[in-house]
């Protein structure tokens, strides 16, 4: 199949998968025992009928829940996604704001990712059974054991108010203001505006969320690099190769590396997702005003309409994610028949 068949066909099942994920999300949210009336209006309010008739009538909650359903649904075919009941703003207003920051956070944890757990593992590959190879595995294992919120905590406290190399928590530093929106990642504004100490300062405060948020996906990836290079490294081709006198970095950077990573990517890809779902407790303990934060405000709140607009966006970045992975695939490895 051609690619571009293949990219075409898995764009045009992105609405029926969003659909299908749009029904669990309303399903499962509509489950809490609780009324989410209750949490923005006050006591004497909840107990005035008309009040509460009025508020239900506006929210669309007077309605069966077939009915606020296909209601949901056709608002979001045109791009509407509600109205936030915590925020009084539009949901996808919101998205808009706090997206951008996770998106940020996100980029730059996978940029830990990539280029540490990558070349960690090409390392303890190499250098199996050494010195190199127990350092990179401790390391991945710090990694994945470590708990976010302790890490987070710790590198804070040694960084930040003890040595005060780096920032403390938020985006920027109290003094600095924003640079003029354009994709609204700050280290990306910031260049596009020239604003070079703005850059400094943004990148710096990027480094310590995204160094914690990171690690997990950090460790994960260097291990299976690390187990997909010995796997082929072992093979008869690669004997082969080292048989006709090429050296060692040559072998593995023509030959063994590019096929070691593509289990390498299937791990790339999810974490991506995961990052972004994930960055709750790394955007709560940095004051990172994400969509993260975003997502816990609005399930404190019931705030129904809030929560499925995150759960689209963080679904819309799966697909597209595992897409560019499954491209990936052909890329690396020609002989991986896409969409077979």
């Amino acid at each position: 199949m051609q690619l571009w068949q293949y990219v075409g066909r898995r764009l045009m099942l992105m609405p029926i998968l969003i659909i299908g994920i749009t029904l669990l999300a309303f399903i499962v949210s509509h489950l809490v025992p609780a009324d989410p009336l209750g949490m923005v209006l006050s006591e004497r309010a909840m107990n005035n009928p008309e009040i509460v008739a009025a508020y239900r009538a506006r929210w669309g909650y007077d309605l069966p829940l077939y009915q606020q359903y296909l209601v949901y649904v056709k608002n979001l075919a045109h791009g509407d996604l509600g109205e936030s009941i915590a925020t009084q703003r539009s949901v996808r207003e919101d998205l808009a704001q706090f997206f951008p920051a996770t998106l940020e956070l996100t980029l730059a944890a996978m940029m830990f990712t990539i280029f540490i757990g990558i070349p960690l593992g090409v390392i303890a590959g190499i250098y199996r059974d050494s010195w190199p190879d127990h350092l990179a595995r401790v390391l991945a294992l710090i990694g994945v054991s470590v708990p976010v919120f302790w890490l987070g905590l710790l590198l804070l406290n040694i960084f930040y108010f003890h040595l005060d190399w780096l920032p403390g928590p938020g985006r920027l530093d109290a003094d600095i203001p924003p640079p003029p929106t354009v994709t609204g990642l700050y280290t990306i504004d910031s260049l596009l505006a020239g604003q070079w100490a703005t850059f400094k300062n943004a990148l710096a405060h990027l480094f310590l969320p995204a160094l914690v948020l990171g690690a997990y996906t950090m460790g994960a990836v260097s291990r299976m690099t690390r187990s997909s290079l010995l796997d082929v490294l072992g093979q008869d081709y690669m004997r082969t190769a080292k048989a006709k006198g090429l050296s060692q970095w040559a072998v593995i950077l023509r030959h063994a590396l590019r096929n070691a990573l593509i289990p390498t990517v299937t791990i790339v890809g999810l974490a991506f997702g995961d990052l972004m779902s994930g960055a709750v407790l790394t955007e709560t303990i940095f004051s990172w005003p994400g969509m993260g934060r975003y997502a816990v405000t609005a399930a404190s709140y019931l705030d129904l309409q809030a929560i499925m607009g995150v759960t689209i966006v963080i679904a819309t970045t799966y697909i597209l994610v595992n897409l560019a992975a499954d491209i990936t695939y052909g890329l690396l490895d020609p002989r991986i028949r896409i969409g077979g």
